[in-house]
């Protein structure tokens, strides 16, 4: 079975799943070659006994348009979550997840996956972004962020901090990446 990459985005209402929620998560699937396959995109209702951050809920302050969207048509993380395991199955392929960062949006996908479906299609591991970027530019880590990426790795995206967005966005510059560590035109 051959890998389809699943970009992933997460927002949430602080940074550590189960104390905070994961408020709306998207993902664009994508093949090597940069094809959007599928996307999946799901906004979540709170968890019962989680707090909101304050330092998190100053940042959506600054974010309104982004916290309407993630608000609105809310499901329950069960529903969702189940919902999503079969997306994950239905593109016939072995997900890897894609992350940026991955460890924090794959540690949120991961919990709630475990908690309400039972079971990560994804298994346990990602692929983080800037960690293949480091390897690519031969640079520290802290010096791989996405002001020292080559320009032509990142396509005419948005970055809204809506997850679909994000998560499109984060998907094609892997791909730009991906191709050009394996030559691929």
């Amino acid at each position: 079975m051959h890998e389809i990459y699943v970009s992933t985005d997460v927002e949430t209402d602080g940074p550590i799943p189960g104390i905070n929620s994961m408020l709306s998560f998207g993902s664009a699937a994508y093949q090597a070659d940069k094809t959007l396959v599928s996307t999946f995109t799901a906004n979540l209702e709170t968890l019962p006994d989680a707090v909101q951050d304050p330092r998190t809920m100053e940042w959506w302050k600054t974010q309104p348009d982004a916290w309407k969207a993630c608000r609105d048509n809310l499901q329950t993380p069960e529903q969702a979550m189940k919902d999503y395991v079969v997306w994950l199955k239905s593109l016939n392929a072995r997900p890897i997840f894609v992350g940026y960062p991955a460890g924090f949006d794959f540690t949120f996908v991961y919990w709630y996956l475990m908690c309400f479906a039972g079971e990560s299609p994804f298994s346990f591991s990602a692929l983080d972004v800037k960690t293949y970027a480091m390897a690519l530019l031969k640079k520290e880590y802290r010096r791989s962020t996405k002001g020292n990426m080559p320009k032509h790795w990142f396509d005419d995206l948005p970055h809204t901090h809506i997850a679909l967005d994000d998560a499109i966005e984060q998907g094609a510059l892997f791909c730009n990446m991906l191709a050009e560590n394996l030559n691929v035109k």
